[in-house]
């Protein structure tokens, strides 16, 4: 009994060792990444904390919200950025109904084929399509942009860190730079056909500010439209359609969470009755 024990312990031991091991490399490796500075390194703005109504473990989409969204997405930003990995019968999850999205396809010109010379053309959009390109090709679209190409927009907010809040952040953050700025980084300056943003990581980029004035965008639900708002809404529409299944996720977490504790505890009971008759042999 007595060697059992010790074995035990000494297994204790080893373990929790690892783990503080574990827990102090992980804590300073997070410390020297957040406070380390890259040599010629700009110092741009990390993006703001913004209140999402998806937020946290018990977040939920707000339709509304997505919806004003994608108005903004569809009136501004359509016109530069794609969304090649959203089909239009996707709108339906965010509260369009069948004919709604069925008018809204049948708006959109997409790629086709002609049936009787089998040469490229356009059609009207069916449900069942994806958001076409505003381009028809990358030459094309970096030359109608200061040779910049816009990225598409379905993952954005998943390929940036911290997305939802840069993405909103970056929208509404255009403005010229800062006299102190200009007198520590003198390249902070924006070239030709190129504008400052301090939560871009070079400060500079080739995209024009898209939102600009309060009232851009008409809001079905009467939401005044100023550019913080605008910038906020197209940011959570974005984290739907790079997530469209984040509060589902969140949703179905949380009885395999209760489920996994349940097994533990049946577990740990089983193995204390597994183990009581080794103990009655050893006393």
């Amino acid at each position: 009994m007595t060697k059992l024990l010790s074995i035990r312990l000494v297994a204790i031991l080893a373990g929790l060792g690892f783990a503080l091991i574990a827990l102090y490399s992980f804590v300073l490796g997070a410390y020297a990444a957040m406070t380390e500075e890259v040599p010629g390194h700009l110092p741009y703005e990390k993006p703001r904390d913004i209140a999402y109504s998806f937020d946290g473990p018990f977040g939920k989409w707000d339709i509304q919200q997505l919806q004003r969204g994608f108005k903004v997405y569809d009136e501004v930003c359509a016109a530069c950025h794609s969304l090649k990995f959203v089909a239009f019968r996707d709108l339906e999850q965010i509260g369009y109904d069948e004919g709604q999205v069925k008018a809204y396809a049948a708006s959109k010109q997409v790629p086709g084929i002609d049936p009787n010379t089998g040469e490229a053309t356009t059609r009207p959009g069916l449900p069942t399509d994806y958001f076409p390109s505003p381009y028809p090709n990358n030459v094309a679209a970096a030359a109608a942009n200061n040779n910049a190409i816009p990225p598409d927009l379905s993952l954005i907010t998943k390929a940036r860190g911290d997305g939802t809040n840069y993405v909103a952040s970056l929208l509404a953050g255009y403005g010229p730079p800062s006299a102190e700025l200009l007198e520590e980084h003198p390249e902070a300056a924006p070239g030709p056909g190129l504008h400052h943003n301090p939560y871009f990581p070079n400060l500079n980029l080739a995209m024009a500010p898209p939102l600009t004035t309060a009232g851009q965008v008409a809001y079905d639900d009467g939401t005044e439209a100023t550019v913080e708002q605008m910038s906020q809404d197209v940011a959570a529409f974005l984290t739907w359609t790079a997530e469209p299944t984040l509060v589902q996720r969140k949703q179905t977490g949380w009885p395999v969470l209760i489920f996994l504790l349940f097994a533990t505890v049946l577990a740990y009971l089983s193995k204390k009755q597994l183990w009581a008759a080794a103990k009655r042999k050893d006393d």
